[in-house]
């Protein structure tokens, strides 16, 4: 299966040292799925590489083969994807403003009824866990539901170096609690896989794509 591993932080610059501290956390996930699920395919989507646009205009909106090349290439990634690793820092105790931003990007039609899982770090000692409780709100909106095992990563600086490696001897133990929220998250990704092999769910319960209004309740009439 592929899975596709969001690293949802733009940051460039210091402060806070050091810069792009998801960079880490993002590529020792890779290794850690590279080295326990090397069955699969993995790829980290860096929000870096998709810069904000003056207006924004989502994928969605764009007519028929006339979106940006990026976006069209992104958003056949999605589409084939079978579930989707979401990186995250803590802004305001939410989710990162870029990693929103990129998603927004897309309809939900092309992540849903794929599963999700939710990474969050911090410099500090909470790990991001606030911006990974918002994000379990955003990701369901999205339709790639997360599952319930979560992976925080506090002081993300002194547990990983440049390249994702430990920088202490606790790789393993890391490693194995990375794993718990993996295990799930591909667990999720078969059974719906399986799943929309016999009966796909575009075809049962048709998208939104034209109008909101599509979403409302019936009108009621009164006498």
């Amino acid at each position: 299966m592929k899975f596709l591993l969001f690293l949802g932080t733009v940051r460039e610059s210091s402060p806070p040292k050091p810069v792009r501290l998801g960079s880490r956390v993002s590529k020792a996930c890779l290794l850690c799925l590279q080295s326990h699920f090397s069955e699969h395919e993995f790829e980290i989507i860096d929000a870096l590489d998709y810069p904000n646009d003056a207006v924004f205009k989502p994928h969605f909106a764009y007519t028929q083969h006339n979106a940006p090349t990026k976006l069209n290439n992104l958003a056949d990634k999605i589409k084939s994807a079978d579930g989707y690793i979401m990186i995250s820092p803590e802004y305001n105790h939410s989710m990162s403003p870029a990693l929103a931003d990129l998603l927004n990007h897309f309809g939900s039609s092309l992540f849903s009824y794929k599963p999700s899982a939710i990474v969050s770090y911090s410099a500090g000692q909470w790990g991001g866990v606030r911006a990974a409780i918002s994000m379990r709100t955003f990701l369901s909106e999205l339709g790639c539901l997360p599952v319930s095992s979560m992976i925080h990563v506090p002081k993300a600086q002194d547990v990983f170096n440049e390249l994702g490696g430990c920088a202490t001897d606790d790789q393993t133990s890391w490693f194995n609690y990375f794993s718990r929220t993996f295990n799930q998250l591909i667990w999720w990704a078969e059974a719906a896989k399986i799943q929309a092999e016999c009966k796909n769910p575009h075809n049962m319960i048709a998208s939104f794509k034209t109008n909101p209004a599509q979403r409302n309740a019936p009108k009621t009439t009164t006498n």
